[in-house]
């Protein structure tokens, strides 16, 4: 693939995530080819990504390496042999889940690895390690943040006692994450001047992180970015876990008018992505993501669901009704 020249938006922008190999490595156990790998990190250079997200640092002892691909695991070796020393402007994360990690053996010092950026992922109850973890990454010279997943069932109260630790610890930034899909805008602007409020006495910029269960992950990004947000993920195609992520073909189209950055990624999309959902790898909005979505539970029923090609999606509704009462 021949190198573009990298474009600069045309006017002021947040930080883009691409979180293509991550989060869309959760529909094909993180089995991109090294071809695919190398055209996308040529490709966010040259669309002026700021940072790209090339998975997960996983415990090998908890995850088969004969079960997943190389980028569940994104060693130094396989991460140098993609970027060599990374001599972009581009920064390099990896994403850190709390309890499916051995952060303390598996991660060099910042001065010895390409690795830029630490996403540390916890749910609320495992805030307590998150905050270990970020601190222990910090003192190696990372940049640092922190995923706290599912908050749209976190309960305000808890919520609101979590926000003031982390916005007291060493993450750089924290992310505002819809898992479940379930957010709408009136949501979105409630918790972003919430996250905001607690962390701009301290300096803490916010993400978001948003899934497109019903359609609104595009239009929940813009309205984060709209009330606060700082750094915004996206993903090649929307491709993620379920219904998939923000698409950033449409974020960087809203980002840049001039449309020269979407022109900078469609020859990807063309030879890389379209031929990907050709393949049978599934992701994106669909009916039974919609329900999950709707009704702000985990999407795995829906992901079932859909594997098992069935059809009867009042009955699926339904079925979920029932275990919610």
């Amino acid at each position: 693939m021949n190198t573009i020249k990298t474009i600069e938006f045309n006017k002021p922008s947040p930080c883009v995530l691409d979180a293509t190999l991550r989060d869309g490595g959760l529909c094909n156990q993180f089995r991109f080819s090294d071809a695919f790998v190398k055209a996308l990190y040529e490709t966010n250079i040259a669309c002026g990504v700021q940072y790209m997200e090339f998975g997960y640092r996983a415990d090998t002892k908890e995850f088969s390496r004969e079960e997943f691909g190389k980028w569940k695991f994104c060693t130094e070796e396989d991460l140098r042999s993609v970027v060599g020393e990374n001599k972009s402007d581009m920064k390099i994360a990896v994403m850190a889940d709390v309890g499916r990690c051995d952060y303390k053996n598996d991660f060099l010092p910042k001065s010895d690895s390409v690795v830029d950026l630490v996403r540390v992922a916890c749910y609320a109850h495992q805030l307590d390690e998150a905050i270990d973890m970020i601190e222990h990454f910090h003192k190696l010279g990372y940049e640092t943040s922190c995923n706290v997943m599912a908050v749209s069932t976190t309960p305000t109260r808890e919520l609101e006692e979590l926000l003031p630790r982390l916005c007291r610890s060493s993450a750089d930034f924290i992310y505002l994450v819809d898992s479940y899909g379930a957010f709408h805008a009136a949501d979105v602007i409630s918790l972003m001047h919430k996250y905001t409020a607690y962390a701009a006495p301290y300096g803490k910029k916010i993400g978001i992180h948003a899934h497109n269960n019903q359609n609104l992950a595009f239009s929940n990004t813009v309205t984060a970015l709209e009330n606060g947000a700082s750094f915004l993920d996206a993903t090649m195609m929307g491709m993620g876990r379920g219904a998939g992520n923000c698409a950033m073909e449409q974020l960087l189209g809203y980002l840049d008018p001039s449309l020269l950055s979407l022109s900078a990624m469609l020859d990807f999309l063309r030879d890389y992505m379209i031929p990907l959902k050709e393949s049978g790898i599934r992701w994106g909005y669909d009916l039974p993501y919609l329900i999950t979505g709707l009704l702000n539970t985990h999407p795995r029923a829906a992901i079932q669901f859909t594997s098992t090609e069935q059809k009867d999606c009042r009955a699926f509704l339904e079925s979920l009704q029932r275990v919610a009462q």
